[in-house]
């Protein structure tokens, strides 16, 4: 008989998250580590990255994304640990509202290389670990999007111009979209395979009336559960999404739809 273990267990595999202490980042390492992966805990706060670790059994590192010596620094520490990453999920972020009108050049520059800079680097110290886990398993590189990278938000949602989300946020994850399309391509004869995860609303809280506005964006009339994406996550790291490389799953309780 088959086993939730056989189809998606990763006992053995190694798994990194970025943004790991993040309201989504946490679900998804703890999906990972529930199974069965040595999962290695990324983020900027070290007191929060230890937290995590306790409760999941995890690998904390310290690591800015958007710095070469860090995330080289990254590479190396898991070279030494094993030589191998089954799973990297590229899910570091910073929240914060704008609009064109307070948007800055250098907004754009620099959630750009959150998104796009740090996933560059992230690959560039990890490609051969990822290469090296294909010899007996289907390593998976797994990118988090947005909705706003595929449409724009609707301004009548919000109480005010600079509650939305801003407009460098959608541009880059849009440009994440098409840079997890071309590593899919690049790295695919390497057996390792690329994709993307689009959540559509998964607000923390807040205000009630704005949570009522987003909910009823949605066909399911209902905002998400960070524990949807943690599953859409798991299975793109699992051995039964072997072979599925270079899309985009949306799980937008059907935002885009319409």
């Amino acid at each position: 008989m088959t086993t939730v273990d056989d189809l998606f267990g990763l006992r053995g595999r190694v798994a990194v998250v970025t943004g790991a202490t993040g309201r989504l980042g946490r679900v998804m390492a703890a999906a990972l580590a529930g199974a069965g992966a040595t999962i290695w805990l990324i983020g900027r706060d070290e007191g929060r990255l230890k937290d995590l670790a306790d409760e999941l059994g995890g690998r904390p590192f310290r690591c800015d994304v958007t710095s070469d010596e860090d995330v080289t620094a990254l590479g190396e520490v898991l070279r030494e640990a094993g030589g191998r990453v089954d799973v990297l999920v590229h899910n570091a972020h910073v929240g914060r509202g704008g609009s064109l009108r307070s948007a800055r050049p250098a907004d754009y520059l620099e959630a750009a290389d959150l998104a796009l800079g740090a996933f560059q680097r992230l690959l560039d110290a990890t490609r051969d670990l990822l290469v090296a886990a294909a010899a007996d398993s289907s390593p998976s590189v797994i990118t988090v999007a947005s909705m706003y990278g595929l449409v724009s938000p609707k301004p009548q949602l919000y109480d005010t111009p600079e509650a939305g989300n801003p407009p460098y946020y959608g541009a880059v994850k849009a440009g994440l979209v098409q840079l997890t399309r071309y590593a899919a391509v690049e790295l695919g004869p390497s057996g390792v395979r690329v994709n993307c995860v689009t959540p559509g609303p998964f607000p923390g809280g807040g205000d009630p009336a704005l949570l009522a506005r987003l909910a009823a964006q949605t066909p399911l009339g209902r905002v998400g559960d960070p524990a949807e994406i943690a599953t859409s996550v798991l299975y793109l790291a699992s051995p039964r999404s072997s072979y599925i490389t270079g899309s985009n799953l949306v799980v937008d309780g059907g935002w885009t739809a319409w």
